[in-house]
């Protein structure tokens, strides 16, 4: 989450389990973005099921910038590029595994 911070700014909260080992919840909140996420119980690899996120908007520059810092030790799997309905699009896996759809919406 101090990662995500650092690309979108905000006030980060963490609460952490009842047990003291992992995350209830955190949310980073009051930047470019707002979201939550939290530790699960999963059993099953990740390798087997995976999560996108997107990530939209119309100020091509923030938003350039935030796909370009996901990418850092990721793997840009399509560069940001004007797709035929209009808007800039591009995804991105970042360094932890996460797959990343961000667009750009044309005004």
């Amino acid at each position: 989450m101090e990662f995500y911070k650092g690309i979108f700014g905000g006030e980060l909260k963490v609460t952490p389990n009842q047990d003291g080992n992992g995350v209830m919840h955190a949310d980073l909140s009051g930047g470019d973005i707002s979201f939550m996420a939290s530790d699960g119980t999963r059993t099953t690899p990740y390798e087997t099921c995976r999560i996108t996120l997107s990530l939209s908007g119309t100020d091509s520059e923030k938003i350039t910038n935030a796909f370009n810092r996901l990418g850092e030790g990721g793997t840009v799997e399509s560069e940001l590029k004007t797709e035929s309905w209009g808007d800039t699009f591009g995804s991105v896996t970042d360094k932890f595994g996460i797959d990343w759809m961000v667009n750009i919406s044309a005004n």
